[in-house]
């Protein structure tokens, strides 16, 4: 578990880069450039809250904005919800596709909301064809790629956890290298306590692995929920994000077939705050209609769930956010013992 943060993320040095380009793709030279890589090691901590504490009840955004090509735009859509906590998956800090901007902090900033962001991979490329039109440089200015919480109220505490570190996206024998699509590291999670007036609460921003069946997923929870065991012992939790379940088995990607929601429930977790509905649609970077799918969380223990829906990631003039549409929840904190 990472507890260390700073408010700008150290960048990769041109040799630091050549090092990852040059090395061995086995999960032993992955591990080795893991760690000699400070920003994969460390929060980014940002923002400004605009209250002190949360009300016992409050709302809640998942939202995987796929890259975040919009981030103005996408913060914008949110006042649909009126979200106190955010948690994002696959926001840009740095990249090309997105115009080299901080996603998450813009975000943040136009949101009223401070924001802990962490890096998932350090891309090497430019991304796939699709999002190659986006791309306003020939390089990626730094490469972050990652999660984030934003919150309306300050962070007590935040962390990284890394929910495996062995290069999926790396190595040759995971088989999901992507030639176009190098990169560096692999899902995590970011972990944060906030207060309410009912006291403390932890909130989680996570992202599970695409490409791979339900065993990797069950195996990444597992870790996430034995951090949470840790960082938030007998606290309420809202974990919320991209789970990517069911992803491995078209053509019907049934998501039932996952094994982490019975982990979850025999931790004490409840799903009971994520709506009924597919999550997915096509878009800008990924146009296919035929992946119809129900990716997107939220588990919670220790909360009382009020209200839950589906925000559909349209604009007024139906342009597409993300793949993605945004679930949404209002739980509530009860009052400590």
């Amino acid at each position: 578990m990472i507890t260390e943060f700073v408010s700008t993320l150290p960048p990769v040095t041109e040799a630091a880069r050549d090092r990852i380009m040059s090395a061995p793709r086995t999960a032993e030279a992955h591990r080795a450039l893991l760690a000699q890589t400070p920003a994969m090691n460390i929060v980014q901590l940002g923002g400004h809250a605009t209250r002190s504490v949360l009300d016992a009840r409050f709302s809640a955004a998942a939202w995987n904005v796929e890259r975040c090509l919009f981030p103005t735009e996408s913060a914008a859509h949110l006042a649909a919800v009126a979200p106190d906590i955010v948690l994002l998956s696959e926001v840009d800090h740095g990249m090309s596709r997105t115009g080299q901007r901080h996603t998450t902090a813009e975000m943040a900033e136009q949101l009223g909301m401070a924001y802990a962001f962490g890096v998932e991979f350090h891309e090497l490329g430019l991304g796939g064809p699709t999002e190659r039109a986006f791309c306003t440089d020939e390089f990626n200015a730094l490469g972050w790629h990652g999660n984030a919480v934003l919150s309306s109220v300050p962070f007590k505490r935040v962390a990284l956890v890394r929910l495996d570190d062995h290069g999926h996206w790396f190595t040759a024998e995971s088989g999901a290298a992507d030639p176009q699509q190098p990169r560096l590291g692999g899902r995590m999670a970011i972990l944060a306590e906030v207060p309410t007036k009912n006291g403390p609460l932890c909130v989680v921003s996570t992202h599970l692995e695409s490409n791979a069946a339900a065993g990797h997923r069950h195996a990444q929870f597992l870790v996430l929920l034995d951090a949470l065991d840790e960082f938030a012992p007998g606290m309420p939790v809202l974990i919320g994000g991209d789970l990517n379940t069911g992803n491995h088995l078209p053509p019907d990607f049934d998501w039932r077939r996952e094994t982490l929601f019975g982990l979850a429930e025999e931790r004490g977790y409840s799903w009971e705050f994520t709506t009924e509905g597919h999550t997915t649609r096509p878009s800008l970077i990924t146009p296919h209609p035929d992946r119809v799918m129900k990716l997107d969380w939220f588990a919670g223990r220790g909360l009382v769930g009020h209200d839950r829906g589906l925000l559909a990631s349209l604009t007024a003039e139906s342009k597409p956010l993300s793949d993605h549409d945004c679930v949404w929840c209002t739980v509530e904190v009860p009052p400590s013992d």
